[in-house]
Formats: structure tokens, sequence, C-alpha cells
């Protein structure tokens, strides 16, 4: 355990099935592993931190998620070199998944900053940054 670094992250998500479809294969090229899975969820970890997807509750279902609205912005990977953000790039692109400012890619966050975003199945933005 490392003082301050996160535990886990846990996200309730709209259609579980998209979310796993689309978070699988993502957090797997990244490294972590299948860590839990029931009937309502699943989790992924890497090292001491994991990240969850939870079936949102039926009542809750008819609010949409917006990342300018208060709340989480978007998640934020380490990528471990420009190649890595390539591929995944054309992954995405193969998986017809949103690619967020696609004019200035690679460097839509400025200069020195090599990076691919994108947009899960609820529409939360994802970013994977290699290193300088």
């Amino acid at each position: 355990m490392v003082k301050g670094l996160l535990h886990h992250i846990e996200l309730n998500v709209s259609n579980l099935n998209k979310s796993i479809e689309f978070w699988g294969w993502l957090l797997e090229e990244l490294g972590y592993h299948s860590h839990q899975k029931w009937d309502r969820g699943q989790s992924w970890k890497l090292g001491d931190t994991y990240i969850v997807f939870v079936q949102t509750e039926e009542q809750f279902l008819n609010r949409q998620y917006h990342r300018c609205c208060t709340g989480i912005n978007h998640l934020a990977f380490h990528a471990e070199s420009r190649e890595q953000v390539d591929i995944v790039r054309n992954k995405l692109i193969e998986k017809d998944i949103t690619i967020l400012y696609t004019d200035k890619y690679p460097f839509a966050g400025g200069e020195g900053h090599y990076a691919v975003y994108f947009e899960d199945p609820d529409r939360v933005k994802v970013e994977l940054v290699s290193p300088i």
C-alpha cells in the first residue's frame, strides 16, 4: 500500500454489458486483470488499485451523465509509450469508439502532451497519455 494512492474507483454504468465490452479490452491492454465479477458488476485491478463498474439501478437510469456537470470530468491513464497510444487509437477506430479532438491528435492537450481522448458508452471522457 502506498499512502495517498487511489484504492479504487467505482462507476455506475447505464449498460453493464456495453461497459464491460468497452473497458475490458482497454484495461487489459494497460496491464489490468479481471478482479471480481458478479451479476451487477465487474472490476479490474492493477497493483493495489482497482476499477469497478456497477449496473445503475433502474430508478436512476433516467439521469444522463455529462462531464461538464458537477462530478468527475474524465479518467486519464498512463501509457507506456507513444506507440501504445497509437496502437490503442487504432483499436478505438476499429471498434468504432468515439474519439475526441481528432483534428488535434496527438497534441490536443497541448504541445508535448501526447495523448488520445475518447468516450466510454456513457460518454465518460477517457484519456491515454504517453510519457514525455
